[in-house]
Protein backbone atom coordinates (compact mmCIF):
# COMPACT_ATOMS: atom_id res chain seq x y z
CA UNK A 1 0.00 0.00 0.00
CA UNK A 2 2.74 2.67 0.91
CA UNK A 3 4.87 1.61 -2.12
CA UNK A 4 1.47 2.18 -4.38
CA UNK A 5 1.23 5.24 -3.05
CA UNK A 6 4.65 6.45 -3.16
CA UNK A 7 4.54 7.26 -7.41
CA UNK A 8 1.05 8.84 -7.38
CA UNK A 9 2.81 11.31 -4.65
CA UNK A 10 5.34 12.50 -6.61
CA UNK A 11 3.18 12.66 -9.71
CA UNK A 12 1.05 15.33 -7.77
CA UNK A 13 3.89 17.22 -6.92
CA UNK A 14 5.06 17.14 -10.49
CA UNK A 15 1.61 19.04 -11.93
CA UNK A 16 1.55 21.10 -8.57
CA UNK A 17 0.69 24.99 -10.11
CA UNK A 18 3.91 26.32 -8.32
CA UNK A 19 5.76 24.73 -10.64
CA UNK A 20 5.80 26.42 -14.17
CA UNK A 21 4.08 24.03 -17.52
CA UNK A 22 7.49 22.79 -18.84
CA UNK A 23 5.74 23.34 -22.63
CA UNK A 24 4.72 26.96 -20.99
CA UNK A 25 8.00 27.71 -20.02
CA UNK A 26 10.03 26.71 -23.00
CA UNK A 27 7.47 28.81 -25.45
CA UNK A 28 8.55 31.89 -22.53
CA UNK A 29 11.88 31.53 -23.41
CA UNK A 30 11.16 31.68 -27.00
CA UNK A 31 9.75 34.66 -27.27
CA UNK A 32 12.42 36.16 -24.70
CA UNK A 33 15.34 34.73 -27.41
CA UNK A 34 13.00 36.50 -30.16
CA UNK A 35 13.26 39.79 -28.37
CA UNK A 36 16.64 39.41 -28.07
CA UNK A 37 17.58 38.81 -31.06
CA UNK A 38 15.25 41.64 -32.70
CA UNK A 39 17.38 43.72 -30.48
CA UNK A 40 20.43 42.29 -31.94
CA UNK A 41 19.58 43.10 -35.37
CA UNK A 42 18.10 46.53 -34.28
CA UNK A 43 21.90 46.96 -33.06
CA UNK A 44 23.53 46.01 -36.44
CA UNK A 45 20.46 47.86 -38.37
CA UNK A 46 20.34 43.96 -39.82
CA UNK A 47 16.65 44.30 -41.34
CA UNK A 48 16.41 41.13 -43.34
CA UNK A 49 17.65 38.95 -40.65
CA UNK A 50 15.03 40.56 -38.05
CA UNK A 51 12.10 40.25 -40.71
CA UNK A 52 13.35 36.16 -41.17
CA UNK A 53 13.00 35.69 -37.38
CA UNK A 54 9.64 37.44 -37.68
CA UNK A 55 8.86 35.12 -40.46
CA UNK A 56 9.96 32.34 -38.42
CA UNK A 57 7.93 33.15 -35.10
CA UNK A 58 4.62 33.65 -37.20
CA UNK A 59 5.15 30.20 -39.26
CA UNK A 60 5.63 28.04 -36.51
CA UNK A 61 2.34 29.49 -34.02
CA UNK A 62 4.55 28.56 -30.75
CA UNK A 63 5.77 31.98 -29.87
CA UNK A 64 3.34 34.38 -28.71
CA UNK A 65 4.24 38.12 -29.66
CA UNK A 66 4.19 40.94 -27.40
CA UNK A 67 3.90 44.60 -28.11
CA UNK A 68 7.98 44.84 -27.70
CA UNK A 69 8.37 42.47 -30.63
CA UNK A 70 6.29 44.54 -33.04
CA UNK A 71 7.39 47.81 -31.90
CA UNK A 72 11.28 46.71 -32.27
CA UNK A 73 10.50 45.49 -35.87
CA UNK A 74 8.39 48.65 -36.89
CA UNK A 75 11.31 50.51 -35.20
CA UNK A 76 14.11 49.23 -37.29
CA UNK A 77 11.77 49.16 -40.23
CA UNK A 78 11.78 52.98 -39.88
CA UNK A 79 15.20 53.22 -39.76
CA UNK A 80 15.93 51.26 -42.61
CA UNK A 81 13.98 54.20 -44.73
CA UNK A 82 18.05 56.33 -45.15
CA UNK A 83 18.83 53.13 -47.07
CA UNK A 84 17.32 53.59 -50.47
CA UNK A 85 17.90 49.65 -50.91
CA UNK A 86 16.29 48.51 -48.36
CA UNK A 87 13.25 51.61 -48.08
CA UNK A 88 10.52 49.28 -50.23
CA UNK A 89 11.18 46.06 -47.96
CA UNK A 90 11.05 48.69 -45.12
CA UNK A 91 7.82 49.67 -46.04
CA UNK A 92 6.01 46.81 -47.38
CA UNK A 93 6.92 44.73 -44.40
CA UNK A 94 6.33 47.65 -42.06
CA UNK A 95 2.55 47.73 -42.99
CA UNK A 96 2.29 44.31 -42.97
CA UNK A 97 3.80 44.00 -39.13
CA UNK A 98 1.80 46.80 -38.29
CA UNK A 99 -1.71 45.21 -39.35
CA UNK A 100 -0.72 42.15 -37.17
CA UNK A 101 -0.14 43.96 -34.29
CA UNK A 102 -3.44 45.46 -34.04
CA UNK A 103 -5.57 42.40 -35.81
CA UNK A 104 -3.67 40.38 -32.70
CA UNK A 105 -5.33 42.90 -30.19
CA UNK A 106 -2.51 45.06 -29.45
CA UNK A 107 -2.51 48.61 -29.12
CA UNK A 108 0.09 50.54 -30.32
CA UNK A 109 2.10 52.69 -28.16
CA UNK A 110 3.52 56.07 -29.31
CA UNK A 111 7.09 54.59 -30.62
CA UNK A 112 5.29 52.09 -32.64
CA UNK A 113 2.77 54.88 -34.00
CA UNK A 114 5.52 57.20 -34.71
CA UNK A 115 7.65 54.17 -36.90
CA UNK A 116 4.02 53.86 -38.45
CA UNK A 117 3.65 57.38 -39.54
CA UNK A 118 7.25 57.79 -40.54
CA UNK A 119 6.83 54.67 -43.07
CA UNK A 120 3.63 55.97 -44.38
CA UNK A 121 5.04 59.25 -45.10
CA UNK A 122 8.14 57.60 -46.97
CA UNK A 123 5.19 56.03 -48.52
CA UNK A 124 3.80 59.29 -49.58
CA UNK A 125 0.71 58.62 -47.75
CA UNK A 126 0.29 61.80 -45.12
CA UNK A 127 -3.17 60.61 -45.07
CA UNK A 128 -2.41 57.41 -43.30
CA UNK A 129 0.41 58.91 -41.37
CA UNK A 130 -1.46 61.39 -39.46
CA UNK A 131 -4.88 58.56 -38.86
CA UNK A 132 -2.54 56.44 -37.50
CA UNK A 133 -1.59 59.99 -34.76
CA UNK A 134 -5.05 60.99 -34.38
CA UNK A 135 -6.63 57.11 -33.40
CA UNK A 136 -4.18 57.36 -30.69
CA UNK A 137 -5.42 60.86 -29.50
CA UNK A 138 -8.44 59.24 -29.55
CA UNK A 139 -7.56 56.32 -27.72
CA UNK A 140 -6.29 58.31 -24.74
CA UNK A 141 -4.40 56.71 -22.06
CA UNK A 142 -0.52 56.83 -21.24
CA UNK A 143 0.75 56.63 -24.15
CA UNK A 144 0.45 59.98 -25.64
CA UNK A 145 1.78 61.81 -29.57
CA UNK A 146 4.89 63.47 -29.29
CA UNK A 147 6.28 66.34 -31.61
CA UNK A 148 8.11 63.28 -33.76
CA UNK A 149 4.98 61.55 -33.79
CA UNK A 150 2.53 64.26 -35.91
CA UNK A 151 5.96 65.73 -37.64
CA UNK A 152 6.00 62.46 -40.69
CA UNK A 153 2.07 63.42 -41.60
CA UNK A 154 2.90 67.28 -41.45
CA UNK A 155 6.22 67.14 -43.74
CA UNK A 156 4.37 65.08 -45.84
CA UNK A 157 1.69 67.24 -46.28
CA UNK A 158 4.26 70.19 -47.21
CA UNK A 159 6.49 68.60 -49.52
CA UNK A 160 3.56 67.39 -51.67
CA UNK A 161 2.02 70.93 -51.35
CA UNK A 162 -1.00 69.72 -49.63
CA UNK A 163 -1.24 73.20 -47.72
CA UNK A 164 -4.61 72.79 -46.10
CA UNK A 165 -3.99 69.40 -44.84
CA UNK A 166 -0.85 70.33 -43.44
CA UNK A 167 -2.84 73.20 -41.23
CA UNK A 168 -4.99 70.73 -39.94
CA UNK A 169 -2.05 68.75 -38.77
CA UNK A 170 -1.15 71.75 -37.27
CA UNK A 171 -4.50 72.84 -35.19
CA UNK A 172 -4.01 69.08 -33.96
CA UNK A 173 -0.89 69.33 -32.67
CA UNK A 174 -1.72 72.52 -31.01
CA UNK A 175 -5.24 70.97 -29.68
CA UNK A 176 -2.69 68.47 -27.94
CA UNK A 177 -0.29 71.04 -26.65
CA UNK A 178 2.22 70.05 -28.77
CA UNK A 179 4.57 72.97 -30.17
CA UNK A 180 6.23 72.95 -33.47
CA UNK A 181 10.24 73.78 -34.03
CA UNK A 182 12.32 75.37 -36.46
CA UNK A 183 11.72 72.18 -39.16
CA UNK A 184 8.13 72.18 -38.99
CA UNK A 185 7.31 76.24 -39.15
CA UNK A 186 9.91 76.39 -42.03
CA UNK A 187 7.87 73.30 -43.58
CA UNK A 188 4.63 75.31 -43.47
CA UNK A 189 6.08 78.96 -44.21
CA UNK A 190 7.51 76.91 -47.48
CA UNK A 191 4.02 75.55 -48.50
CA UNK A 192 2.64 78.36 -47.73
CA UNK A 193 4.66 80.73 -49.94
CA UNK A 194 4.53 78.22 -52.82
CA UNK A 195 0.80 78.62 -52.63
CA UNK A 196 0.22 82.00 -52.51
CA UNK A 197 -1.30 82.29 -48.77
CA UNK A 198 0.41 85.63 -48.09
CA UNK A 199 -1.23 85.68 -44.47
CA UNK A 200 0.01 82.54 -43.60
CA UNK A 201 3.54 83.33 -44.41
CA UNK A 202 2.98 86.48 -42.43
CA UNK A 203 1.87 84.01 -39.06
CA UNK A 204 4.98 81.21 -39.63
CA UNK A 205 7.43 84.21 -40.02
CA UNK A 206 6.10 85.74 -36.88
CA UNK A 207 6.16 81.81 -35.44
CA UNK A 208 10.01 81.47 -36.33
CA UNK A 209 10.20 84.98 -34.38
CA UNK A 210 8.82 83.84 -31.54
CA UNK A 211 9.65 79.88 -31.07
CA UNK A 212 13.26 80.27 -32.81
CA UNK A 213 15.00 83.16 -33.31
CA UNK A 214 17.83 83.31 -35.26
CA UNK A 215 17.30 80.73 -38.52
CA UNK A 216 19.39 77.69 -39.76
CA UNK A 217 20.95 78.12 -43.92
CA UNK A 218 17.84 76.35 -45.11
CA UNK A 219 14.92 78.18 -43.13
CA UNK A 220 16.71 81.46 -44.13
CA UNK A 221 16.44 80.69 -48.13
CA UNK A 222 12.87 79.61 -47.90
CA UNK A 223 12.29 83.26 -46.41
CA UNK A 224 14.61 84.62 -49.16
CA UNK A 225 12.32 82.64 -51.62
CA UNK A 226 9.14 83.94 -50.96
CA UNK A 227 10.27 87.68 -50.45
CA UNK A 228 11.93 87.61 -54.31
CA UNK A 229 9.02 85.86 -55.27
CA UNK A 230 6.40 87.75 -57.74
CA UNK A 231 3.38 87.18 -55.20
CA UNK A 232 5.08 88.92 -52.36
CA UNK A 233 5.71 92.02 -54.69
CA UNK A 234 2.08 92.09 -55.09
CA UNK A 235 0.90 92.08 -51.71
CA UNK A 236 0.06 94.87 -49.88
CA UNK A 237 -0.87 95.71 -46.29
CA UNK A 238 -2.29 98.11 -43.74
CA UNK A 239 -0.97 100.96 -45.00
CA UNK A 240 1.90 102.87 -43.10
CA UNK A 241 0.47 104.63 -40.41
CA UNK A 242 3.45 104.59 -38.80
CA UNK A 243 1.87 105.91 -35.08
CA UNK A 244 -0.50 103.13 -35.31
CA UNK A 245 2.25 100.57 -35.95
CA UNK A 246 4.59 101.82 -33.48
CA UNK A 247 2.04 101.68 -30.58
CA UNK A 248 1.01 98.13 -31.17
CA UNK A 249 5.04 97.33 -31.18
CA UNK A 250 5.24 99.32 -27.96
CA UNK A 251 2.43 97.35 -26.75
CA UNK A 252 4.08 94.01 -28.04
CA UNK A 253 7.51 94.72 -26.44
CA UNK A 254 9.06 96.24 -29.49
CA UNK A 255 10.32 94.89 -32.63
CA UNK A 256 7.38 93.51 -33.79
CA UNK A 257 3.66 94.95 -34.29
CA UNK A 258 2.01 91.46 -35.89
CA UNK A 259 -0.65 93.90 -37.52
CA UNK A 260 -0.04 92.66 -41.33
CA UNK A 261 2.15 93.45 -44.19
CA UNK A 262 3.43 97.14 -44.87
CA UNK A 263 3.56 98.83 -47.62
CA UNK A 264 3.78 98.45 -51.71
CA UNK A 265 5.97 96.88 -53.76
CA UNK A 266 8.53 94.74 -54.65
CA UNK A 267 11.14 93.64 -51.96
CA UNK A 268 14.49 94.77 -51.72
CA UNK A 269 16.79 91.61 -50.61
CA UNK A 270 20.41 92.40 -49.18
CA UNK A 271 22.53 90.09 -46.82
CA UNK A 272 25.30 91.89 -43.93
CA UNK A 273 25.64 92.75 -40.79
CA UNK A 274 24.55 94.06 -37.41
CA UNK A 275 26.85 96.91 -35.81
CA UNK A 276 27.65 96.39 -31.81
CA UNK A 277 24.63 98.84 -31.37
CA UNK A 278 22.22 96.98 -33.13
CA UNK A 279 22.30 99.72 -36.49
CA UNK A 280 21.82 97.42 -39.98
CA UNK A 281 24.73 98.30 -42.07
CA UNK A 282 22.80 96.99 -45.13
CA UNK A 283 19.40 99.84 -44.61
CA UNK A 284 20.48 101.75 -41.55
CA UNK A 285 17.59 100.81 -39.11
CA UNK A 286 18.23 100.74 -35.93
CA UNK A 287 17.04 96.90 -34.59
CA UNK A 288 14.94 96.51 -30.80
CA UNK A 289 15.85 95.20 -27.49
CA UNK A 290 12.51 92.77 -27.70
CA UNK A 291 10.78 93.07 -24.42
CA UNK A 292 7.73 91.00 -23.40
CA UNK A 293 4.27 92.24 -24.24
CA UNK A 294 2.17 93.48 -22.43
CA UNK A 295 -0.42 90.96 -21.53
CA UNK A 296 2.50 88.23 -20.88
CA UNK A 297 3.93 90.73 -18.06
CA UNK A 298 0.62 90.81 -16.80
CA UNK A 299 0.49 87.55 -16.18
CA UNK A 300 3.73 87.17 -14.73
CA UNK A 301 3.48 90.19 -12.29
CA UNK A 302 0.30 88.16 -11.18
CA UNK A 303 1.98 84.67 -10.56
CA UNK A 304 4.52 86.61 -8.37
CA UNK A 305 1.91 88.13 -6.32
CA UNK A 306 -0.15 84.49 -5.88
CA UNK A 307 3.40 82.52 -4.94
CA UNK A 308 3.77 85.12 -2.44
CA UNK A 309 0.54 85.05 -1.58
CA UNK A 310 0.29 81.35 -1.05
CA UNK A 311 3.30 81.73 0.71
CA UNK A 312 2.10 83.34 3.49
CA UNK A 313 -1.04 81.06 4.09
CA UNK A 314 1.43 77.96 4.43
CA UNK A 315 3.83 80.01 7.20
CA UNK A 316 3.01 78.48 10.74
CA UNK A 317 4.71 81.81 12.32
CA UNK A 318 3.06 83.05 15.55
CA UNK A 319 5.00 86.52 14.34
CA UNK A 320 2.64 88.69 12.65
CA UNK A 321 3.91 89.24 9.29
CA UNK A 322 2.73 91.98 6.52
CA UNK A 323 0.41 91.22 3.29
CA UNK A 324 2.52 91.41 0.21
CA UNK A 325 -0.22 93.98 -0.90
CA UNK A 326 1.41 96.16 1.63
CA UNK A 327 4.04 96.29 -0.73
CA UNK A 328 2.05 96.52 -4.08
CA UNK A 329 0.57 100.06 -2.17
CA UNK A 330 3.62 101.02 -1.07
CA UNK A 331 5.01 100.92 -4.86
CA UNK A 332 2.08 102.44 -6.22
CA UNK A 333 2.70 105.74 -3.81
CA UNK A 334 6.53 105.71 -4.63
CA UNK A 335 7.28 103.71 -7.20
CA UNK A 336 8.54 105.03 -10.49
CA UNK A 337 12.08 103.58 -11.00
CA UNK A 338 14.03 102.80 -13.53
CA UNK A 339 16.08 100.53 -11.44
CA UNK A 340 15.66 97.64 -8.63
CA UNK A 341 18.75 96.28 -6.58
CA UNK A 342 18.86 93.00 -5.30
CA UNK A 343 20.58 94.46 -1.95
CA UNK A 344 21.99 91.38 -0.33
CA UNK A 345 23.56 89.55 -3.62
CA UNK A 346 25.13 92.91 -4.10
CA UNK A 347 26.51 93.75 -0.73
CA UNK A 348 27.62 90.05 0.18
CA UNK A 349 29.30 89.49 -3.58
CA UNK A 350 32.71 88.15 -2.93
CA UNK A 351 32.53 88.10 1.01
CA UNK A 352 33.19 84.76 1.81
CA UNK A 353 36.64 85.62 3.17
CA UNK A 354 37.78 85.67 6.89
CA UNK A 355 36.07 88.68 8.31
CA UNK A 356 34.06 89.26 5.21
CA UNK A 357 30.55 90.33 5.36
CA UNK A 358 28.02 92.61 4.29
CA UNK A 359 29.87 95.56 1.75
CA UNK A 360 27.41 98.24 2.04
CA UNK A 361 30.06 100.32 0.06
CA UNK A 362 29.93 97.81 -2.69
CA UNK A 363 26.46 98.35 -3.05
CA UNK A 364 26.79 102.13 -2.33
CA UNK A 365 28.61 102.45 -5.27
CA UNK A 366 25.87 100.59 -7.34
CA UNK A 367 23.49 103.15 -6.67
CA UNK A 368 25.45 105.83 -7.10
CA UNK A 369 26.39 104.65 -10.69
CA UNK A 370 23.15 103.67 -12.09
CA UNK A 371 22.22 107.39 -10.92
CA UNK A 372 24.85 108.77 -12.80
CA UNK A 373 23.38 106.80 -15.83
CA UNK A 374 20.06 107.93 -15.37
CA UNK A 375 18.89 110.16 -17.70
CA UNK A 376 15.77 111.33 -15.58
CA UNK A 377 18.48 111.34 -12.47
CA UNK A 378 16.05 109.10 -10.60
CA UNK A 379 17.70 106.57 -7.75
CA UNK A 380 17.40 102.82 -7.82
CA UNK A 381 14.86 101.11 -5.39
CA UNK A 382 16.82 98.49 -2.89
CA UNK A 383 15.53 95.85 -1.49
CA UNK A 384 17.25 94.73 1.85
CA UNK A 385 15.53 92.09 4.24
CA UNK A 386 14.50 93.54 8.01
CA UNK A 387 16.93 92.03 9.73
CA UNK A 388 19.79 93.48 7.52
CA UNK A 389 18.79 97.21 7.26
CA UNK A 390 18.83 96.85 11.31
CA UNK A 391 22.11 95.35 11.81
CA UNK A 392 23.41 98.38 9.15
CA UNK A 393 21.56 100.51 10.88
CA UNK A 394 23.33 99.92 14.50
CA UNK A 395 26.10 100.25 12.98
CA UNK A 396 27.45 104.10 13.27
CA UNK A 397 29.26 104.17 10.16
CA UNK A 398 26.67 102.97 7.99
CA UNK A 399 23.48 104.97 9.66
CA UNK A 400 23.85 108.06 7.70
CA UNK A 401 23.65 106.53 4.26
CA UNK A 402 20.87 104.17 4.96
CA UNK A 403 18.27 106.42 7.11
CA UNK A 404 19.39 108.76 3.48
CA UNK A 405 17.79 106.42 1.36
CA UNK A 406 15.23 105.17 3.68
CA UNK A 407 14.26 109.36 3.61
CA UNK A 408 14.23 109.49 -0.03
CA UNK A 409 11.94 106.44 -0.49
CA UNK A 410 14.44 104.04 -2.54
CA UNK A 411 15.26 101.43 -0.18
CA UNK A 412 12.20 98.97 0.99
CA UNK A 413 12.82 96.51 3.82
CA UNK A 414 11.42 92.86 2.90
CA UNK A 415 9.75 91.63 6.39
CA UNK A 416 10.67 88.61 8.17
CA UNK A 417 9.42 85.19 6.91
CA UNK A 418 9.57 86.29 3.24
CA UNK A 419 11.57 86.14 0.12
CA UNK A 420 13.39 89.05 -1.28
CA UNK A 421 13.24 87.11 -4.43
CA UNK A 422 9.64 88.01 -4.62
CA UNK A 423 9.81 91.40 -4.08
CA UNK A 424 12.65 92.24 -6.10
CA UNK A 425 11.46 90.29 -8.99
CA UNK A 426 7.98 91.66 -8.99
CA UNK A 427 9.08 95.53 -8.64
CA UNK A 428 11.12 95.26 -11.57
CA UNK A 429 8.14 93.64 -13.76
CA UNK A 430 6.17 95.44 -12.53
CA UNK A 431 7.96 98.78 -13.61
CA UNK A 432 9.29 97.41 -16.95
CA UNK A 433 12.59 98.29 -15.15
CA UNK A 434 16.36 96.89 -14.84
CA UNK A 435 16.95 94.60 -12.35
CA UNK A 436 20.71 94.23 -11.02
CA UNK A 437 21.69 91.15 -9.61
CA UNK A 438 23.87 88.34 -10.18
CA UNK A 439 21.28 86.01 -9.10
CA UNK A 440 20.66 82.70 -11.58
CA UNK A 441 17.38 83.14 -10.81
CA UNK A 442 17.38 79.05 -10.59
CA UNK A 443 15.30 78.54 -7.17
CA UNK A 444 11.79 76.96 -6.88
CA UNK A 445 10.44 80.31 -7.28
CA UNK A 446 11.43 80.73 -10.63
CA UNK A 447 10.71 77.03 -12.08
CA UNK A 448 7.26 77.55 -11.14
CA UNK A 449 6.97 80.46 -13.77
CA UNK A 450 6.72 80.33 -17.60
CA UNK A 451 10.15 79.00 -18.67
CA UNK A 452 10.14 81.01 -22.49
CA UNK A 453 8.71 83.57 -21.20
CA UNK A 454 11.67 83.86 -18.04
CA UNK A 455 14.53 83.20 -20.49
CA UNK A 456 12.90 86.32 -22.40
CA UNK A 457 12.45 88.80 -19.96
CA UNK A 458 15.55 88.37 -17.77
CA UNK A 459 17.77 88.46 -21.17
CA UNK A 460 16.15 91.97 -21.39
CA UNK A 461 16.49 93.09 -17.96
CA UNK A 462 18.79 91.84 -15.90
CA UNK A 463 21.61 93.67 -15.54
CA UNK A 464 25.00 91.86 -14.16
CA UNK A 465 28.13 93.33 -12.24
CA UNK A 466 31.53 92.64 -11.03
CA UNK A 467 33.97 94.55 -8.85
CA UNK A 468 37.39 94.41 -10.01
CA UNK A 469 39.88 95.39 -7.45
CA UNK A 470 37.11 97.57 -6.09
CA UNK A 471 36.28 99.17 -9.44
CA UNK A 472 32.29 98.90 -10.27
CA UNK A 473 31.45 97.67 -13.93
CA UNK A 474 27.89 96.93 -15.23
CA UNK A 475 26.90 94.69 -17.85
CA UNK A 476 23.93 95.91 -19.10
CA UNK A 477 21.45 93.85 -21.33
CA UNK A 478 22.39 94.06 -25.15
CA UNK A 479 21.30 96.86 -26.93
CA UNK A 480 19.18 94.80 -29.64
CA UNK A 481 17.75 91.57 -29.40
CA UNK A 482 18.99 88.77 -31.76
CA UNK A 483 15.63 87.77 -33.38
CA UNK A 484 13.04 88.24 -36.63
CA UNK A 485 12.04 91.19 -36.17
CA UNK A 486 9.47 93.49 -37.61
CA UNK A 487 9.32 97.58 -38.23
CA UNK A 488 6.97 99.79 -37.72
CA UNK A 489 8.20 100.72 -41.63
CA UNK A 490 7.13 97.56 -42.30
CA UNK A 491 10.79 96.21 -43.24
CA UNK A 492 12.38 92.69 -41.86
CA UNK A 493 15.32 91.43 -40.63
CA UNK A 494 16.25 88.24 -39.72
CA UNK A 495 19.21 86.55 -38.05
CA UNK A 496 20.83 83.58 -39.66
CA UNK A 497 22.68 80.63 -37.53
CA UNK A 498 26.28 82.25 -36.68
CA UNK A 499 28.75 79.19 -36.36
CA UNK A 500 31.40 80.83 -34.95
CA UNK A 501 29.65 82.63 -32.56
CA UNK A 502 30.89 85.55 -32.91
CA UNK A 503 28.05 88.04 -33.46
CA UNK A 504 29.50 90.90 -35.54
CA UNK A 505 29.87 88.09 -38.21
CA UNK A 506 26.00 86.93 -38.03
CA UNK A 507 24.76 87.49 -41.15
CA UNK A 508 21.36 89.09 -41.32
CA UNK A 509 18.70 89.25 -44.02
CA UNK A 510 17.44 92.48 -44.45
CA UNK A 511 14.25 93.23 -46.62
CA UNK A 512 13.18 96.76 -47.05
CA UNK A 513 10.31 97.86 -49.95
CA UNK A 514 10.99 100.62 -52.43
CA UNK A 515 8.10 102.24 -50.70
Amino acid sequence: MATSDHPRSRHHRDESPTKPNKKKKASHNQEKNLLVSLHSCSKSKNLSAALSLYDAAIASGDVRLSQQHFQSLLYLCSASLGDPSLQTLAINHGFQVFERMVSSGISPNEASVTSMARLAAAKGDGDYAFKVVKDIVAVGGVSVPRLRTYAPALLCFCERLEAEKGYEVEEHMEASGIALEEVEISSLLKVSAATGRENKVYRYLHMLRECVGFVSEETSKVIEEWFSSEKASEVSGIGSDVELLRAAALKNGGGWHGLGWVGEGKWILKKGNVSADGECLSCGEHLACVDTNELETENFVNSLVALAVERKAKMNSSEPMEDFSEFQEWLEKHGDYEAILDGANIGLYQQNFVDGGFSLPQLEAVVKELYNKSGNKKWPLILLHKKRVNALLENVNHRNVVEEWISNDVLYTTPPGSNDDWYWLYAAAKFKCLLVTNDEMRDHIFELLSTSFFQKWKLRHQVRYTFVKGSLKLEMPPPFSVVIQESEKGSWHVPITCKDGEESLRNWICVTRQS
